[in-house]
């Protein structure tokens, strides 16, 4: 496995940890703001870029 994959690993965990803190913030329900709905967008936008890379890194 290359270290970019490896990185995108990481990286993909960090974005994921982040989208965690956003649905703990919203507890119970779950009903996020504008504000938190355009960060999600950010964040799941770059965890996309990760997964990218280690469908290049690990299947092509």
């Amino acid at each position: 496995m290359s270290k970019r994959a490896v990185d995108a690993v990481f990286q993909g965990l960090y974005l994921l940890t982040d989208v965690r803190g956003i649905l703990r913030d919203t507890v119970p329900h779950h009903r996020l703001s504008a504000e938190q709905k355009t960060e999600a967008e950010k964040i799941l936008g770059k965890l996309e870029k990760q997964v990218a890379i280690l469908k290049e890194e690990l299947l092509l």
